[in-house]
This record gives structure tokens, sequence and C-alpha cells, in this order.
């Protein structure tokens, strides 16, 4: 597949959600300018090729998929990266060293969080939760606490929203759907079976679906109305892909329910006031 995302996407951004539904030619190329960031910004499509035993044409094909019209147009846009990054701040070797490290990298990437987003596909989403009749929320494995969090959310701010933890309930309460409904899978791989399961049941009855994955292209993103992209956070892309994050996901759910809750108006705070009551009842002195 080609680039569709935001032009302003950084390289190792547009890297990271195609990674999945590149060709093994064109994965050895990537992996090497993950690896090499400042090495590759120095070499020509040739001595990149060579490095990683492809075709030239492998290399220049990698740059077009990714939205480049060749390696030139990379090489500036890693450039760009590089620059911007700057050197990061030493805050020493201890955990709380590292731990304030991880947030310093963490909080300098945050604006690529929505990168890969568009305009249409967000209102295309946010219209489908206000607009369902019945809403589930559903996920497995690591993006299952996400979906159970995203359902309360969104409850508490008067848009009920079922959560389904066991995958095969999960299916059962998605064929119990109707055209006016929908359901939200998330899922980073975009690739989980049960999810995949529970997406299928969804389409049998005519709901509408919105997927959030990490993923540009994906079985689950193939099966959607709407697939919501969240590029990932994190001050190491290789880090990022060797360690699987969720808080870009937690990150674009929590400004998704404040849209709502904006969209829901009066209803959103008298739900809200609600919640704080039965809160302050269960509070011990």
């Amino acid at each position: 597949m080609s680039w569709t995302g935001n032009d302003d996407a950084a390289a190792t951004t547009r890297i990271a959600t195609v990674l999945n539904s590149l060709q093994p030619s064109e994965r050895r190329v990537v992996d090497h300018i993950i690896g090499d960031l400042d090495g590759v910004v120095e070499m020509t499509a040739q001595d990149l090729a060579d490095r990683t035993g492809v075709a030239r044409s492998t290399v220049i094909r990698t740059c077009q998929t990714l939205g480049y019209r060749g390696f030139p147009q990379l090489r500036v846009a890693l450039t760009r990266e590089l620059a911007q990054s700057g050197q990061p701040e030493d805050f020493g070797e201890s955990a709380l060293g590292r731990i304030r490290a991880e947030i310093a990298a963490l909080a300098a990437s945050l604006p690529q969080i929505a990168s890969v987003l568009s305009e249409a596909d967000v209102e295309a989403a946010v219209v489908t939760l206000l607009s369902a009749t019945r809403l589930l929320a559903l996920a497995n494995g690591l993006s299952s606490p996400l979906a159970s969090d995203l359902s309360m959310r969104l409850t508490a701010i008067g848009r009920p929203t079922e959560f389904v933890a066991d995958p095969i309930g999960q299916q059962i309460a998605a064929r119990q759907l109707s055209p006016a409904d929908a359901a939200i899978i998330l899922s980073g791989s975009g690739a989980n079976e049960s999810s995949l399961k529970a997406a299928r049941a969804v389409k049998l009855t005519g709901a509408k679906l919105v997927v959030i994955t990490s993923f540009a292209t994906s079985p689950l993103g193939s099966l959607a109305d709407v697939a919501l992209v969240v590029a990932p956070a994190s001050g190491s892309f290789r880090h990022e892909l060797e360690h699987t994050s969720r808080v870009p996901h937690v990150i674009l759910l929590e400004s998704l329910v404040e849209v709502i809750a904006a969209r829901l108006g009066d209803r959103a705070r008298t739900a809200r006031s609600t919640v704080l009551t039965i809160l302050s009842d269960n509070l011990s002195d």
C-alpha cells in the first residue's frame, strides 16, 4: 500500500504505521533506516540498497510506499526529524532518572499521535459513536483494559456503552446488534483473532464498526466502516516497534470522550453531575 496519512507525519511514524504491510525486501530497507537514521541521511539510494542486499528499485519503491517521490525526499524528511529531535536531556541512570527520560521523550513525540488521522475519519467515528442506539466497546489482550475504561467513561458522560470481556460473549453480544447500533473495537495489531471474530459478527448484523489500531493496513481495519490509525509515540521508534505501547491509544480515547461530551452538551453535564454524586456517596470518611 502507499501512504495515505498526513504529509506532516515524520518518516519514522510513517514506517511504524505501514510496517506490517511491507514486503520482506522493503522491510529490510526500513529496518536499516530505523537502526541508523544518521547514517542513512548520508547515503545514496544505491548505498542503502547495497547495505540491505536489495535492488536500488526496491529502495525507491519503499520510499514511495512511505509517501515520498524517491530517496532524496526521504533523506530530507529524516534530516528534518533528526534536527527536531535534538539532544535528549541526561537525567542520569537511576530508576527515577530513567522514568524522567522516558516521560520527556514521550512528551516530545506526542504531536505525532494524530499525524495519521484524517478529519473525515475522525468526524465519521464521532458521529457513529454518538448516533448508535446501542454501542459495544470490545477488545482482547493488552487492549482489553482500554475498552473497559472507554465503556465506563462514555457511560459516565451520558453515552451508554457496553463492555464485554469474554471473547465468546463478545460474539454473542455482537450478533444481537441491529443496523441502528455500533461497535468500537480496539486492537494495536489489528490482527487479534478474537477481535476479528467479534468484528465479523458485527458486520453480519449491519451495525457500524469503528476500529482503533496502530497500522494503516490490517485485517481488522479492512472490516471497519471507520478505522482510526494511531501513530506510535516514543522517544525511540526502534523501542516503539520492539515494545508495544498503549499510551497513544489512551490519549486518543481520552480526547474522543471529551469531543463526544462536548457534542452531548447538557446531557453530558447532567450525567457527570450524577456520577460525582455517586462517587461522593461511595467515599469513606
